[in-house]
């Protein structure tokens, strides 16, 4: 596996913005989360970017793992979170959700794409980073 580090993951977003762009820009606003989500699967998968999709969240409780059938849109290359939405607006719950598949996976960085906008690369892309990617190195 690759070493993660901050440069790599700005490599990384930048090639994954690309892609989400291209589905944009070739599929337009107005159509289903699960359309964009099929769409930008295949397009990760043209330009070679490893990814899981619909992955299964593991959820802990005081030391016991708990069947909360929590499932991440992709987790591309095993470092970074990707929650895809067709809303009118990135709402606070769509960022505590991907704050929290951050968390429980230990990914260092997380993006939102909201693909029922005009412009995807200036109001339809939100990125977060966490601790863990603070402590990675350059």
């Amino acid at each position: 596996m690759r070493e993660i580090t901050k440069s790599y993951l700005k490599d990384l977003t930048y090639r994954v913005n690309g892609a989400a762009i291209e589905v944009h820009r070739t599929l337009g606003p107005g159509l289903l989360e699960s359309v964009y989500h099929q769409c930008l699967k295949k397009e990760l998968l043209l330009r070679g970017i490893n990814f899981q999709s619909e992955l299964i969240v593991p959820v802990e409780y005081k030391g016991i793992e708990v069947d909360a059938h929590l499932r991440c849109d992709l987790y591309v290359e095993e470092c970074l979170v990707l929650e895809l939405k067709a809303h009118e607006s990135i709402l606070p719950i769509h960022e505590a959700q991907v704050l929290t598949y951050m968390k429980l996976l230990k990914a260092p960085k997380g993006v939102i794409y909201n693909f029922n906008v005009v412009n995807l690369y200036k109001e339809g892309q939100k990125t977060y980073v966490n601790d863990f990617f603070r402590g990675l190195p350059d």
